[in-house]
Formats: C-alpha cells, structure tokens, sequence
C-alpha cells in the first residue's frame, strides 16, 4: 500500500487552518509523560495578546472555516473569567476548541461551553488502571475527578472528543480502549503512542510486532461497532482510497500548515507546539516572531526564514526521497526529529515507527487477515 510521491512541497503556508493558543502554562496534574515544561507556573496570556491574535485570525475565519485550539497547560485552570476576556476579540467565525484533562469541569463550565460555542476534547487514557499515570500535584489518582468532568458534559448533552496516550502497547489493549470509550459516549476519538518529547524523556522505542499488533486490532474493534470517529483509521483510509485512485500526489498540501502555537507571551512557534517554552544553544527559542511587536501574518509570511525551519524542510525532502510512507505521514514532525535525535533534517524517529508506519501497516495486516475469501 506504501506509496512514494514524487511533487515537491514549496516551504510553508501564509494562511494555517488553525492556532493553537496557551492561555496558561499550569496544569492541575502531573502526568507522567507530560512534556510541558512550565506546567507548575500560573503565566496566563494577557488579553493584548489574544486581541493581536484575532487581528489576523478575524479575516482568515471570515474567508473560511478556522479554529482556535487551547490548549496547554490546563485551559481552564485560567479560570472562566480570564478565559472569556481571551476569547471576546475573535469574531463570530472562528470555532473555538478545548483540550482539558476535565477535572475542572462542572456545570458552570458547561454553561460556559455553551454560551461561547466551544467544542470539548478530555484527555483520559481509559478504565481506571490505565490511568495511573494521571496524577494531581500532590500524586493523587485523578481518575474519578476526571470522570465527575465528562459526567457533567453528558449530563448537559454536550459532545466531546477523547484523547488517549497509550504507554504500553499490548495484546487485548485496543479492544479494551475502544469498548470504554464507546461507553464513555465521546464521538471522537484520537490515540496516540507515548512520545519522547519536551521534559518526558522516557524512551519511546516500542516492539514493532506488539505497536502493529496493536493497530490491527484497534480496527478490528471499530469495525464490530463503528460509531465513533476514529482519527487515526481515518488517515489510513483516506490515504488507502488515494493510492487506489490514484491520488496520492493530490493528498498531502503543497505547502505545509504551519499549525503556530501562540504561547502565553505572545511568542510564536510554527510546525510543532510542542517546542514552546524550550530553548537551545544551537537554534535559541525556536520562535518565529512575537504578535505583541509582529502581527501573526507578517510573522507566518516570514516564518520560512527561521533558521530551524530550513533544516526540518531538508529533513522533509530527505523523508520524500528515501521512505516509502512519505505520501501518508508527509515528513513527519519538527518536535519528534528535535526531542529523538537533537537535530531537524534527520529522517525516521521513533514516533513515525509507532505512529504512522506501524499504524498504516496495521490497518494493512487487519485488512490481509480479513479479507473475503475468492469466490
């Protein structure tokens, strides 16, 4: 099923789909495999970013479909009343997201969804056991706290997306997963392999057999009961119907989303929100710009001429010319190349074995181990 695409990419794109916003660094938890590095530190964004933001988002939002992602520390540790004031400059338009570990959620909260339009996205990892990681500061389990959050989000009849990280791949895992979170009642969900990145630096090399185990039999599951979207076995059939038609070469953009993160100072990240609040001898603070002295479009026009930028683009063209999964995965992400390998124009890591190569060959072996027999 492995494709190679053959048409260049031409830097990065002016316009990007979303932003990812961090209206505070603090987190009430500390998760094991956390990678933020300022999540014991209340810095919350002030209002004048938030309005230079929505300066260049406004118009974006009025000429299409746009997001605005919070996210990172916990949203709504911020509080509802800073939380508004953040979002009162964006116009009618713009979809306003929410990733939260839900422990803070109530019925005010959910009052607050409602009246701002937001979406909802709870990172849990599954039945309680698989949660053990989830901590408060204090090293309490979090599970039940989590779970008083999603019950007040079905309680007032608002849909919600999950998230999951998944450690320890395994015989059984997936189906467990995905039978809780249909009972859960999310429409969503998004799994992702524990990744070495940012202050988690717990290796992530996983057994190829149990990681492509593990697909396999998520897509198994799903196909017994499909009601939830599942992201991830949505990729793979989206880019499963392109090789078939042909199409592969249309699939991936030609210019790349350049996903800025806008951290709680207004700095600017492009690529990968993970590297915010990170700095490096080599390549500094990896921002591109500061939209209280920039705006964010004049930043995004420009964002290709950061130094760390050029060398992951090398590191794209040199995933297009050497593996053949680049056409599903699309080079990779500028976090993973930095947090695994300390530079960004290297090829495969650890996460594009985990969560793109074993996951598309997953889908595969699924597909071989149920196929119809010839009539």
């Amino acid at each position: 099923m492995a494709a190679r695409t053959h048409s260049g990419m031409r830097g990065i794109a002016a316009v990007p789909s979303y932003v990812v916003m961090q209206p505070t660094t603090l987190c009430n938890l500390d998760c094991a495999y956390c990678y933020l590095p300022m999540r014991a530190a209340d810095r919350r964004m002030p209002v004048a970013v938030a309005e230079a933001v929505a300066a260049s988002v406004n118009p974006w939002a009025a000429a299409g479909r746009f997001s605005v992602v919070w996210h990172g520390g916990e949203p709504l540790a911020a509080g509802r009343e800073h939380l508004a004031a953040l979002l009162a400059p964006f116009g009618p338009e713009v979809e306003h997201h929410v990733q939260t570990n839900a422990t803070l959620v109530d019925d005010a909260w959910c009052a607050f969804f409602v009246e701002h339009g937001i979406r909802v996205s709870v990172s849990v990892d599954g039945p309680r056991e698989r949660n053990a990681e989830r901590v408060t500061r204090g090293g309490r389990a979090a599970y039940d706290r989590i779970m008083s959050g999603v019950a007040a989000l079905r309680r007032h009849g608002l849909p919600f997306s999950a998230l999951a990280v998944v450690s320890r791949p395994g015989p059984g895992l997936a189906t467990e997963l995905y039978d809780y979170f249909l009972d859960l009642g999310c429409d969503v969900l998004g799994v992702n392999i524990e990744e070495t990145e940012g202050v988690n630096t717990r290796s992530n090399a996983r057994d190829a057999a149990a990681v492509t185990g593990f697909w396999a039999e998520l897509v198994g599951a799903w196909r017994r009961d499909p009601r939830i979207h599942l992201r991830e076995l949505e990729w793979s059939l989206r880019y499963a119907g392109a090789v078939l038609a042909g199409t592969v070469d249309d699939l991936l953009p030609r210019q790349l989303d350049p996903i800025p993160t806008v951290a709680h100072d207004g700095s600017v990240v492009v690529l990968s929100p993970e590297l915010a609040g990170f700095t490096d001898p080599g390549y500094g603070d990896f921002g591109s710009g500061n939209v209280l002295t920039t705006p964010l479009a004049e930043i995004l026009a420009g964002a290709g001429r950061t130094p760390w930028v050029a060398e992951f683009l090398a590191g794209v063209e040199a995933c297009r010319s050497s593996c053949p999964y680049f056409g599903f995965c699309g080079g990779g992400h500028a976090a993973n190349r930095y947090f695994e390998q300390g530079r960004f124009d290297g090829t495969e890591t650890e996460h594009c074995r985990n969560s793109k190569i074993r996951l598309l060959e997953g889908v595969l072996e699924h597909a071989r181990d149920h196929q119809s027999p010839a009539v």
